[in-house]
Protein backbone atom coordinates (compact mmCIF):
# COMPACT_ATOMS: atom_id res chain seq x y z
CA UNK A 1 0.00 0.00 0.00
CA UNK A 2 1.32 3.30 -1.15
CA UNK A 3 2.29 5.49 2.15
CA UNK A 4 -0.63 8.23 3.09
CA UNK A 5 1.65 10.73 5.37
CA UNK A 6 3.97 12.89 5.06
CA UNK A 7 5.85 14.55 8.46
CA UNK A 8 4.97 18.07 8.60
CA UNK A 9 8.68 20.17 10.23
CA UNK A 10 8.13 22.00 13.58
CA UNK A 11 8.35 25.24 12.07
CA UNK A 12 5.20 24.48 10.13
CA UNK A 13 3.31 23.86 13.41
CA UNK A 14 0.97 26.86 14.60
CA UNK A 15 3.20 27.86 17.85
CA UNK A 16 1.37 27.21 21.43
CA UNK A 17 2.27 29.11 24.70
CA UNK A 18 3.34 25.41 26.14
CA UNK A 19 5.42 24.74 22.78
CA UNK A 20 5.29 23.17 19.55
CA UNK A 21 5.39 19.07 19.25
CA UNK A 22 8.05 17.01 17.92
CA UNK A 23 6.27 13.77 16.24
CA UNK A 24 7.97 11.06 14.77
CA UNK A 25 6.91 9.83 10.74
CA UNK A 26 3.73 7.79 11.11
CA UNK A 27 4.32 3.89 11.32
CA UNK A 28 2.62 1.10 9.81
CA UNK A 29 0.89 -1.60 11.88
CA UNK A 30 -1.65 -3.34 10.22
CA UNK A 31 0.27 -6.15 8.10
CA UNK A 32 -2.08 -6.89 5.03
CA UNK A 33 -5.11 -5.97 2.64
CA UNK A 34 -8.60 -4.82 4.08
CA UNK A 35 -10.45 -2.34 6.25
CA UNK A 36 -7.97 -1.81 8.99
CA UNK A 37 -9.89 0.63 11.11
CA UNK A 38 -10.63 2.25 14.76
CA UNK A 39 -7.54 1.19 16.50
CA UNK A 40 -7.22 1.33 20.37
CA UNK A 41 -4.00 2.16 21.90
CA UNK A 42 -2.23 1.43 25.55
CA UNK A 43 1.07 1.45 27.07
CA UNK A 44 1.15 -1.98 29.47
CA UNK A 45 4.43 -1.69 31.02
CA UNK A 46 7.33 -0.98 28.64
CA UNK A 47 5.30 -2.41 25.47
CA UNK A 48 3.01 -0.78 23.46
CA UNK A 49 -0.40 -2.58 22.71
CA UNK A 50 -2.21 -1.46 19.57
CA UNK A 51 -5.63 -3.22 18.71
CA UNK A 52 -7.95 -2.94 15.62
CA UNK A 53 -10.60 -3.76 13.59
CA UNK A 54 -10.62 -4.97 10.19
CA UNK A 55 -13.10 -5.99 7.56
CA UNK A 56 -13.92 -5.42 4.26
CA UNK A 57 -15.44 -1.68 4.18
CA UNK A 58 -16.55 0.69 6.46
CA UNK A 59 -19.35 -1.30 8.62
CA UNK A 60 -19.44 -2.68 11.60
CA UNK A 61 -22.05 -5.64 11.32
CA UNK A 62 -20.30 -8.15 8.60
CA UNK A 63 -19.39 -11.36 9.76
CA UNK A 64 -16.15 -11.41 8.48
CA UNK A 65 -14.55 -8.26 10.89
CA UNK A 66 -12.60 -8.93 13.36
CA UNK A 67 -10.10 -8.05 16.11
CA UNK A 68 -6.46 -7.92 16.71
CA UNK A 69 -3.71 -6.85 18.50
CA UNK A 70 0.47 -6.07 18.04
CA UNK A 71 2.83 -5.14 20.41
CA UNK A 72 6.44 -3.14 20.34
CA UNK A 73 8.76 -3.24 22.29
CA UNK A 74 10.72 -0.09 21.12
CA UNK A 75 8.20 2.71 21.17
CA UNK A 76 6.10 1.83 18.25
CA UNK A 77 9.21 1.42 16.00
CA UNK A 78 8.38 -2.17 14.49
CA UNK A 79 5.68 -4.43 15.55
CA UNK A 80 4.87 -8.12 16.78
CA UNK A 81 2.81 -10.89 14.31
CA UNK A 82 -0.83 -10.33 15.14
CA UNK A 83 -2.98 -11.72 17.34
CA UNK A 84 -6.63 -12.12 17.18
CA UNK A 85 -8.62 -11.37 19.88
CA UNK A 86 -11.85 -12.19 18.24
CA UNK A 87 -12.89 -13.09 15.33
CA UNK A 88 -16.88 -14.44 15.49
CA UNK A 89 -18.31 -15.14 11.88
CA UNK A 90 -21.84 -14.18 13.36
CA UNK A 91 -21.16 -10.56 14.29
CA UNK A 92 -18.74 -7.65 13.54
CA UNK A 93 -16.46 -7.23 16.23
CA UNK A 94 -15.25 -3.90 16.69
CA UNK A 95 -12.33 -2.07 18.99
CA UNK A 96 -14.13 0.76 21.06
CA UNK A 97 -12.33 1.60 24.46
CA UNK A 98 -9.28 0.82 26.15
CA UNK A 99 -7.57 1.47 29.10
CA UNK A 100 -5.83 -0.40 32.52
CA UNK A 101 -7.71 -2.43 35.60
CA UNK A 102 -6.20 -1.15 38.69
CA UNK A 103 -3.75 -3.85 38.70
CA UNK A 104 -2.02 -2.63 35.69
CA UNK A 105 -3.14 -5.38 32.78
CA UNK A 106 -4.99 -3.77 30.02
CA UNK A 107 -8.64 -3.59 29.41
CA UNK A 108 -10.11 -3.59 25.91
CA UNK A 109 -13.96 -3.26 24.93
CA UNK A 110 -15.22 -4.97 21.84
CA UNK A 111 -18.52 -4.40 20.20
CA UNK A 112 -20.57 -7.25 19.12
CA UNK A 113 -22.86 -6.60 16.45
CA UNK A 114 -24.85 -9.08 14.33
CA UNK A 115 -27.25 -11.49 15.17
CA UNK A 116 -26.64 -10.71 18.56
CA UNK A 117 -25.43 -7.00 19.71
CA UNK A 118 -23.51 -7.13 22.96
CA UNK A 119 -20.81 -5.43 24.41
CA UNK A 120 -17.45 -7.62 26.07
CA UNK A 121 -14.20 -6.44 28.15
CA UNK A 122 -10.86 -8.24 27.41
CA UNK A 123 -8.07 -8.36 29.64
CA UNK A 124 -4.50 -8.90 28.65
CA UNK A 125 -0.85 -8.76 30.86
CA UNK A 126 1.16 -9.00 27.62
CA UNK A 127 -0.58 -7.70 24.82
CA UNK A 128 -0.78 -11.46 23.35
CA UNK A 129 -2.96 -13.52 25.42
CA UNK A 130 -6.96 -11.95 25.50
CA UNK A 131 -9.40 -13.07 28.31
CA UNK A 132 -13.12 -12.10 28.25
CA UNK A 133 -13.55 -11.22 31.69
CA UNK A 134 -17.29 -8.93 31.27
CA UNK A 135 -20.10 -9.13 29.27
CA UNK A 136 -22.55 -6.34 31.37
CA UNK A 137 -26.25 -6.67 30.61
CA UNK A 138 -27.29 -2.99 29.64
CA UNK A 139 -30.06 -0.75 29.07
CA UNK A 140 -30.16 1.06 27.05
CA UNK A 141 -27.66 -0.72 24.96
CA UNK A 142 -24.88 1.65 23.79
CA UNK A 143 -23.73 1.95 20.08
CA UNK A 144 -20.29 2.26 21.95
CA UNK A 145 -18.31 2.38 25.17
CA UNK A 146 -15.34 4.16 25.94
CA UNK A 147 -12.00 4.27 26.84
CA UNK A 148 -11.47 3.62 30.63
CA UNK A 149 -10.03 5.72 33.44
CA UNK A 150 -9.67 5.59 37.46
CA UNK A 151 -11.67 7.67 39.44
CA UNK A 152 -10.35 7.95 42.94
CA UNK A 153 -13.39 6.46 45.10
CA UNK A 154 -15.26 5.25 42.34
CA UNK A 155 -13.44 2.87 40.22
CA UNK A 156 -12.45 2.54 36.94
CA UNK A 157 -14.82 4.96 34.66
CA UNK A 158 -16.26 4.03 30.96
CA UNK A 159 -18.55 6.49 29.28
CA UNK A 160 -21.33 5.29 26.80
CA UNK A 161 -23.90 6.90 24.17
CA UNK A 162 -27.07 4.96 23.10
CA UNK A 163 -29.10 6.35 19.60
CA UNK A 164 -29.59 5.63 16.12
CA UNK A 165 -28.35 9.24 14.19
CA UNK A 166 -31.68 9.80 12.90
CA UNK A 167 -34.12 12.60 13.38
CA UNK A 168 -35.82 12.20 16.44
CA UNK A 169 -35.08 12.51 20.29
CA UNK A 170 -33.93 9.22 21.45
CA UNK A 171 -30.61 9.50 22.01
CA UNK A 172 -28.57 9.22 25.15
CA UNK A 173 -25.10 9.15 27.35
CA UNK A 174 -24.00 8.73 30.39
CA UNK A 175 -21.30 6.54 32.58
CA UNK A 176 -20.40 2.98 33.51
CA UNK A 177 -18.51 2.11 36.51
CA UNK A 178 -16.40 -0.39 38.05
CA UNK A 179 -15.53 -1.61 41.83
CA UNK A 180 -14.00 -4.79 41.00
CA UNK A 181 -11.58 -4.12 38.62
CA UNK A 182 -14.22 -4.39 35.44
CA UNK A 183 -15.90 -7.75 36.33
CA UNK A 184 -19.02 -5.99 37.17
CA UNK A 185 -20.39 -2.81 35.69
CA UNK A 186 -23.13 -0.42 36.47
CA UNK A 187 -24.90 1.98 34.50
CA UNK A 188 -25.97 4.96 35.08
CA UNK A 189 -27.58 7.39 32.69
CA UNK A 190 -26.43 11.24 32.46
CA UNK A 191 -28.83 12.56 29.48
CA UNK A 192 -31.55 11.15 27.94
CA UNK A 193 -34.25 12.54 25.06
CA UNK A 194 -31.61 14.10 23.31
CA UNK A 195 -31.72 15.14 19.72
CA UNK A 196 -28.64 14.16 17.23
CA UNK A 197 -27.87 18.28 17.35
CA UNK A 198 -27.35 17.82 21.67
CA UNK A 199 -25.85 14.06 21.41
CA UNK A 200 -22.11 13.91 22.44
CA UNK A 201 -20.78 10.49 21.62
CA UNK A 202 -17.12 8.78 21.65
CA UNK A 203 -16.17 11.07 24.59
CA UNK A 204 -12.67 10.78 25.97
CA UNK A 205 -12.20 11.85 29.52
CA UNK A 206 -8.97 12.63 32.06
CA UNK A 207 -9.25 13.03 35.80
CA UNK A 208 -8.16 16.45 36.81
CA UNK A 209 -7.58 15.62 41.11
CA UNK A 210 -10.19 17.34 43.15
CA UNK A 211 -13.13 15.27 41.93
CA UNK A 212 -13.34 16.77 38.79
CA UNK A 213 -13.46 15.24 35.52
CA UNK A 214 -12.93 16.85 31.82
CA UNK A 215 -14.34 15.34 28.73
CA UNK A 216 -14.32 15.91 25.44
CA UNK A 217 -17.21 14.55 22.73
CA UNK A 218 -17.79 13.95 18.91
CA UNK A 219 -20.84 15.45 17.76
CA UNK A 220 -23.02 14.21 15.24
CA UNK A 221 -24.47 17.63 13.51
CA UNK A 222 -23.11 17.29 10.45
CA UNK A 223 -20.82 20.11 10.70
CA UNK A 224 -17.70 20.90 13.07
CA UNK A 225 -17.62 21.14 16.50
CA UNK A 226 -16.38 19.37 19.81
CA UNK A 227 -18.19 19.02 22.76
CA UNK A 228 -17.14 19.53 26.54
CA UNK A 229 -18.49 18.03 29.65
CA UNK A 230 -17.19 18.54 33.03
CA UNK A 231 -18.21 16.99 36.49
CA UNK A 232 -16.64 18.69 39.77
CA UNK A 233 -18.18 15.58 41.86
CA UNK A 234 -16.44 12.37 40.80
CA UNK A 235 -19.03 12.04 38.27
CA UNK A 236 -22.19 12.49 40.01
CA UNK A 237 -23.11 15.32 37.91
CA UNK A 238 -22.30 16.95 34.48
CA UNK A 239 -22.81 19.70 32.61
CA UNK A 240 -22.13 19.77 28.68
CA UNK A 241 -21.07 22.70 26.82
CA UNK A 242 -20.01 23.77 23.44
CA UNK A 243 -16.01 24.07 22.68
CA UNK A 244 -14.30 26.76 20.52
CA UNK A 245 -12.97 23.70 18.50
CA UNK A 246 -14.67 23.99 15.16
CA UNK A 247 -11.57 22.04 12.89
CA UNK A 248 -13.12 18.70 13.19
CA UNK A 249 -15.70 16.83 11.31
CA UNK A 250 -17.25 13.64 13.60
CA UNK A 251 -13.77 12.02 14.25
CA UNK A 252 -13.00 10.63 17.93
CA UNK A 253 -10.94 12.79 20.48
CA UNK A 254 -8.46 11.29 22.68
CA UNK A 255 -7.86 12.92 25.93
CA UNK A 256 -3.86 13.39 28.11
CA UNK A 257 -3.95 15.12 31.19
CA UNK A 258 0.28 15.44 32.79
CA UNK A 259 -0.33 16.48 35.67
CA UNK A 260 3.40 17.52 36.95
CA UNK A 261 2.74 20.13 34.19
CA UNK A 262 -1.46 20.61 34.76
CA UNK A 263 -1.37 20.66 31.04
CA UNK A 264 -4.14 18.55 28.92
CA UNK A 265 -3.51 17.47 25.12
CA UNK A 266 -6.65 17.10 23.16
CA UNK A 267 -6.10 15.22 19.72
CA UNK A 268 -8.16 14.85 17.15
CA UNK A 269 -8.17 14.32 13.26
CA UNK A 270 -9.77 16.81 11.09
CA UNK A 271 -11.63 14.75 8.15
CA UNK A 272 -11.73 16.36 4.66
CA UNK A 273 -8.66 18.36 5.36
CA UNK A 274 -6.56 15.43 6.31
CA UNK A 275 -4.72 16.52 8.99
CA UNK A 276 -4.50 15.18 12.61
CA UNK A 277 -4.56 18.32 15.25
CA UNK A 278 -3.65 18.55 18.95
CA UNK A 279 -4.62 21.34 20.99
CA UNK A 280 -2.73 21.71 24.34
CA UNK A 281 -3.94 23.60 27.03
CA UNK A 282 -3.77 24.44 30.73
CA UNK A 283 -6.47 22.01 32.17
CA UNK A 284 -8.25 24.47 34.63
CA UNK A 285 -8.34 27.17 32.05
CA UNK A 286 -10.54 25.16 29.84
CA UNK A 287 -12.33 23.22 32.49
CA UNK A 288 -13.56 26.59 33.76
CA UNK A 289 -13.96 27.88 29.68
CA UNK A 290 -14.71 25.42 27.18
CA UNK A 291 -14.14 28.08 24.58
CA UNK A 292 -10.40 28.97 25.58
CA UNK A 293 -9.01 25.97 23.71
CA UNK A 294 -5.79 27.56 22.54
CA UNK A 295 -4.90 27.44 18.85
CA UNK A 296 -4.17 23.60 17.20
CA UNK A 297 -0.88 22.27 16.12
CA UNK A 298 -0.99 20.17 12.78
CA UNK A 299 0.95 16.92 13.31
CA UNK A 300 0.63 14.96 10.31
CA UNK A 301 -1.43 15.31 7.37
CA UNK A 302 -2.96 12.21 5.42
CA UNK A 303 -4.08 11.17 2.10
CA UNK A 304 -7.56 9.27 1.43
CA UNK A 305 -10.50 8.83 -1.10
CA UNK A 306 -13.07 9.80 1.29
CA UNK A 307 -13.70 11.92 4.68
CA UNK A 308 -14.72 8.81 6.35
CA UNK A 309 -11.27 5.83 5.70
CA UNK A 310 -9.46 8.38 8.11
CA UNK A 311 -9.36 9.32 11.68
CA UNK A 312 -10.77 8.55 14.86
CA UNK A 313 -7.39 8.95 16.89
CA UNK A 314 -6.65 7.13 20.23
CA UNK A 315 -3.67 8.01 22.80
CA UNK A 316 -1.73 6.53 24.88
CA UNK A 317 1.51 7.81 27.53
CA UNK A 318 4.85 6.01 28.36
CA UNK A 319 6.89 8.26 30.05
CA UNK A 320 7.64 11.98 28.45
CA UNK A 321 5.82 10.58 25.07
CA UNK A 322 2.42 10.38 23.48
CA UNK A 323 1.62 7.60 21.18
CA UNK A 324 -1.20 8.01 18.54
CA UNK A 325 -3.06 5.78 16.85
CA UNK A 326 -5.16 6.32 13.47
CA UNK A 327 -5.89 4.87 10.42
CA UNK A 328 -6.54 5.87 6.65
CA UNK A 329 -6.68 5.00 3.31
CA UNK A 330 -9.63 4.12 0.51
CA UNK A 331 -13.39 2.57 0.64
CA UNK A 332 -11.51 -1.02 1.03
CA UNK A 333 -8.41 -0.43 1.95
CA UNK A 334 -7.01 1.22 5.39
CA UNK A 335 -3.77 1.31 7.14
CA UNK A 336 -3.92 1.37 11.02
CA UNK A 337 -0.61 3.68 11.69
CA UNK A 338 1.17 5.26 14.98
CA UNK A 339 3.56 8.08 15.88
CA UNK A 340 5.00 9.42 18.61
CA UNK A 341 4.57 13.06 19.76
CA UNK A 342 6.68 14.58 22.82
CA UNK A 343 4.80 15.60 25.16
Amino acid sequence: MAPFFKRLTVAAALALSVGAAAASVPVAVTPCAGYNSWPMIQALGDRLVCAYSRGSGHTIGEGCRGVFAKVSCDGGKTWSTETCVVNDPDVGEVTIGKGLDDKGAMLLWVRNWGKTRRHDLYRTEDGVSFERISSPALDPMPIQITDVLHVPGVGLMSFWFAGDYKKGDGNSWGTLTSADGGRTWTQRTVESGLSKMEWPTEQSAAYLGDGRILAIARTERGGRCQFQLTSSDYGKTWVRRNTNITDVLESTPSLIFTPDTGLVANYYYQRGARKLKRRVARADVVFQDPESWPTPETLTEGEEARDYDAGNVNATVAGAVHHLAFYTGSTSNTEVRVMSVAR
